[in-house]
């Protein structure tokens, strides 16, 4: 009898505006669901004292990460303040590989590469109740000035027009509410036909090795 294929992972991909709380969500995720595979990033940045290479980070050189990207093994890649940051592909393949789920905390611009790259992710947007409950949180955060508050204002109400490009939108409203709904969309994501057809593929193996 031959063994049950398993299936490959899912790559659950999370971005929103800055402020929706993207972040205390996929911190839920990954206490709820202990297997769930997290991509680590490459970066050009030096390590942070305690930081770990291909823990924390794949810490890599500019030369290094230029050729990586000329050999288009990034999902997505961005330069921010002249250090390079990326999702290198082929860590996030074998982990899917292997039949582990593996999240991506990224922001929208990241999230729309790797779309390109991995249409097949589940790509989840991460809103607030309203623009007001935005501000408040942005506010409450004490950490910005007015200033910058106003920036991200205007920058999230932008960000919140590439909705449509997301499989699903989650508002959230109580963080764990949000997180349990992400839970139950990745639940149903795992009986899509596309990913659940090898069951059928080995009902009918069976059933020929029973006519043998």
């Amino acid at each position: 009898m031959g063994e049950m294929v398993k299936p490959q992972g899912i790559l659950l991909v999370v971005s929103g505006p800055s402020g929706a709380g993207k972040g205390t969500i996929c911190s839920m995720l990954r206490e709820q669901l202990p297997d769930l595979g997290y991509s680590v990033s490459v970066t050009t940045r030096q390590p942070r004292v305690g930081e770990v290479d291909g823990v924390n980070y794949f810490f890599k050189t500019v030369d290094q990460v230029k050729e990586m990207i000329a050999r288009d093994e990034f999902l997505e890649y961005a330069e921010v303040y002249g250090n390079y940051y990326g999702t290198p592909r082929q860590y996030v393949m074998d982990l899917l590989a292997s039949g582990k789920d593996v999240l991506l905390e990224i922001d929208i611009q990241g999230a729309l590469q790797v779309k390109e790259h991995f249409p097949e992710g589940v790509f989840v947007f991460i809103v607030p109740p309203s623009l007001d409950e935005l501000y408040d949180r942005i506010y409450k955060r004490g950490t910005d000035s007015a200033e910058v508050i106003e920036r991200r204002m205007a920058s999230a109400a932008s960000e919140l027009s590439f909705a449509a490009k997301y499989d699903y939108i989650i508002v959230n409203d109580v963080a764990e509410k949000a997180a349990q709904r992400v839970l139950t969309l990745m639940e149903a994501e795992r009986y899509r036909v596309a990913r659940t057809y090898f069951i059928v593929d080995e009902i009918c193996k069976k059933k020929q090795e029973i006519k043998e």
